[in-house]
Order: structure tokens, then C-alpha cells, then sequence
């Protein structure tokens, strides 16, 4: 008892001051939580709004799956909810995790108007123990949502168009393991993608403000891309030391009834520093660069906006909505301090809860001479996660940039 004691509050010990206060508070939680109804799901509240996506509200019930060792291996999380924009909707999502070394996941959902997606990935050969690693990714997404502020880092709010953007996708990576931590990976992807009349009142339909855009109306595209990762992370899913450094370079050519024609190289790092066993600095950074653009529809130019970091695709900047900024070239980084605060137990399952908070700056440009910290926009907030161990991190992300705040929910860490 009084080495432990000792360890608790010897303040030159801060590992254990730290784990100390976090069990605490895990146990409050727990105690909480243990006054609750039983049920047989994780009832987790869905709110998210950004500029001109709506207001969104509703429930997700989490129902998880364990194998018998306690790990758990699969997630279904359907929703229903409302949108300001679209009416009720709901969503079905399944995640099945068979082993360390694959998953795979069926997302579809609907609502009342406009909105459809469906979205299936198959993953295997994460753990990169074996000669070859696959991925297989089959998506048609119909987004009402769509805004286009007008090209360049300048671009303002008075900019703003609206379309409805309507893309169905069918993608394969193969990955080849030379080492462990190195890989070389080549991407084909076929896509279609229709531009239509927006469905949001009160803003311009794209067409119509920027008539000589391209990417209007009816295209389809073949991109390849070759990428050369170094990986030295501790977990794919859950990394909390080491790096992952990739170089990429990819191109679509008028091939396959391809209407698109562009060039795209860069680099995207990110680096996971441990403070204990409950805090990962993590900071990330990604340039790309576009030598040949003219053929390139604006919806695959650079660009900053929204939750998601895409290794060679766009960047976050979680105070704004998806590709807010669009130029030829970008330029991102970001820094978030993950701290594991407690440990729950929810529906006999081992919970962590953790907080984030977060900082994203960026540009997106048109030439690479000048100053690149330049004209930088930014935008700071917390992130919230529930993470259940080995492979499942839920998150809520508030971010506030210049022009407002923007709340964004989802699977999985944004980079």
C-alpha cells in the first residue's frame, strides 16, 4: 500500500501521476455508467454539422462482437437520424475484423431525399508478413451536398455554389512487401462521376456561376498511382510510436473511355511520439503537386476541408467542409495530442476514452516558388474518441476556423 501510494503522488513520477488520475476518472465513468439501463448496445449520440452540409442528429446503437480471448472482431453500428437538409435517413455499417491481418466493411444508407451511398472494402495482409498485401474498394456515393467556392486560397464565401455530386468507384490496391516496414504499392481505379443541378436553396448551381469549370456534368476516369511507403508503426489501426513516410505519384490518361487527363506527385508523413503509455503527440504533413493540371476536373485538383487525410487525395482542416479550398497544388499539416483519459467497461467490453485536441493549417497554390507559409489558414479544436482495442476508434471532431465551427463524426483516426 505505501509504495503504491508513493508511486501515485511522488510527483517526480509523472507515468504514474498520470495513470493514477486516468483510472480514476475511469472508475467515475464506470460508476456512472453502471447506473444506467442495461442494454444490449453502446447508444452513442450522432450530431454533426459543417457549412452548408445541415444539421444532423441522431443515434447510433454499437453493437460489438468478441472473440474469446476478448478482443473485439466485429462492429455494427447502424443509425437513424435527421437531417436539416434531406429528412430522416438511416445507415447500415458492419466492420468484421477476422484477424489482425484483414477486415472488411458494407456502409449503406439512404434518406428522404437526394442522399444515397453504399461503400464495401475488403482488406488483406495489413500485418505485411507476407509477399503481397490487397485491397479491394467498391463505393457509389450521391451527395446533395457538394460546394464549390471557386478556385484558389483566396477563394471566399461569397463564392459558394452548390451541385449534387453522384460517383460510383471500383479500386484495387496491390501492395508488395519487399520488407516489413517498406512496400510499394500500385492503385488502379476506374471511376464515373456525374455533376448535377445543386439541391440546396438559396445557392447557385456550380454550372451556373463557374460555366467553364472542368468536370461539369457526365466523366470518367482511369487513375493509376504508384506509392512507396516506409512504415514503422507499432499498430496499423492504433499506432502509438513510429512513422510512416510514403512518396507517391500517380496519373489518369485517356484510356478506357477516360475523359481526364493530369499528373500528381508528393509525399504525406506522419510521426507518432509516446509520452507514457497513454499519450501520443502525433504530427502529420503532405504535399502534393500537380506538374500537368489543365486536364484535371476541379473534384480531383488539391485540396483542404473536412476530417480525412487520403495519401495522395485531400487533406484535413477540420474548422471548414470537404475541399473548402481547391488549387492546383496543397500543402498540409497538422498536430494532435491523443491522451488516453479513462478505461470503461461497456457491454463487457474494455473501452478507452480518449481526448485530442488538434491543430490543422494548409494552402492549397499554384506555383511552387514564393514563401509556402504564406496566406496559411488554420483551424484548432478537441477531438473525442471511444476506442475499442485492437482496431475500432469512433470519433467526434469540433474544429473552429475563420469562418465558423464544424463538427465531424466517423471510424477510424483521421491520419
Amino acid at each position: 500500500m505505501g509504495a503504491a501510494a508513493n508511486a501515485a503522488s511522488d510527483p517526480a513520477d509523472p507515468t504514474a501521476t498520470s495513470t493514477a488520475q486516468s483510472s480514476s476518472t475511469g472508475s467515475l465513468l464506470d460508476t456512472a455508467l453502471s447506473s444506467l439501463p442495461t442494454l444490449p448496445f453502446i447508444p452513442v449520440p450522432e450530431i454533426s454539422t459543417a457549412p452548408y452540409s445541415g444539421v444532423e442528429i441522431g443515434m447510433i446503437p454499437v453493437v460489438l462482437k468478441e472473440t474469446t480471448n476478448g478482443e473485439i472482431n466485429q462492429i455494427l453500428a447502424p443509425d437513424i437520424y435527421h437531417n436539416s437538409y434531406f429528412g430522416w435517413g438511416a445507415t447500415f455499417r458492419l466492420f468484421r475484423y477476422p484477424s489482425a491481418d484483414e477486415q472488411w466493411s458494407v456502409v449503406a444508407g439512404t434518406e428522404q431525399r437526394v442522399q444515397r451511398t453504399f461503400d464495401a472494402e475488403w482488406d488483406h495482409g495489413l500485418l505485411r508478413n507476407t509477399p503481397w498485401s490487397w485491397t479491394l474498394h467498391a463505393m457509389y456515393d450521391r451527395s446533395g451536398t457538394g460546394i464549390f467556392y471557386g478556385l484558389g486560397n483566396s477563394s471566399t464565401l461569397k463564392g459558394q455554389s452548390n451541385y449534387i455530386d453522384s460517383q460510383a468507384r471500383l479500386e484495387a490496391i496491390a501492395e508488395r512487401n519487399i520488407s516489413h516496414r517498406l512496400q510499394i504499392a500500385y492503385l488502379a481505379r476506374f471511376s464515373t462521376v456525374a455533376i448535377e443541378q445543386g439541391a440546396l436553396l438559396g445557392l447557385p448551381y456550380t454550372a451556373t456561376l463557374y460555366p467553364g469549370l472542368n468536370g461539369l456534368g457526365d466523366t470518367r476516369e482511369f487513375h493509376q498511382r504508384l506509392t512507396v511507403t516506409y512504415d514503422s508503426r507499432d499498430s496499423v489501426e492504433m499506432p502509438h510510436r513510429g512513422v510512416r513516410l510514403a512518396a507517391f505519384a500517380g496519373a489518369s490518361t485517356h484510356v478506357l473511355d477516360s475523359g481526364v487527363a493530369y499528373t500528381a506527385i508528393g509525399f504525406d508523413a506522419t510521426k507518432f511520439q509516446p509520452f507514457g503509455d497513454r499519450i501520443t503527440l502525433v504530427a502529420h504533413g503532405a504535399l502534393r503537386y500537380m506538374p500537368t493540371y489543365q486536364g484535371a476536373p476541379f473534384w480531383d485538383l488539391s485540396s483542404l476541408g473536412g476530417d480525412r487525410s487520403v495519401i495522395g487525395e485531400m487533406q484535413p482542416l477540420r474548422g471548414y467542409g470537404y475541399d473548402r479550398f481547391v488549387g492546383r497544388n496543397s500543402m498540409a499539416a497538422s498536430i494532435e495530442l491523443r491522451d488516453r483519459v479513462a478505461d470503461l467497461h461497456m457491454m463487457d467490453s474494455n473501452i478507452q476514452f480518449e481526448l485530442a485536441p488538434f491543430l490543422d493549417t494548409g494552402k492549397v497554390f499554384s506555383a511552387m516558388a514564393g514563401d509556402p507559409f504564406a496566406h496559411v489558414h488554420a483551424a484548432g479544436g478537441m477531438g473525442f474518441r471511444l476506442i475499442a482495442p485492437p482496431f475500432i476508434v469512433g470519433y467526434v471532431d469540433v474544429g473552429v476556423g475563420s469562418e465558423g465551427p464544424a463538427v465531424f463524426t466517423g471510424i477510424n483516426y483521421p491520419f
